[in-house]
């Protein structure tokens, strides 16, 4: 998660998105380092960089 994000700036509906993209990452790490998890890390930081815009117009 980004440094200057807390989880209370992220919804319902992301925190349990989060979850489910760490879970996958976790679950693909565990199959070895040559299997490549970029796509979940783009989906991650997508939802970071949603809600950092959302805590700007605050």
């Amino acid at each position: 998660m980004a440094d200057d994000l807390r989880l209370s700036d992220f919804t319902g509906g992301e925190k349990a998105r989060l979850a489910l993209l760490h879970a996958r990452m976790a679950k693909r790490g565990m199959a070895g380092d040559s299997v490549d998890i970029s796509d979940l890390q783009r989906k991650v930081e997508r939802i970071e960089r949603d809600a950092r815009r959302r805590k700007g117009r605050k």
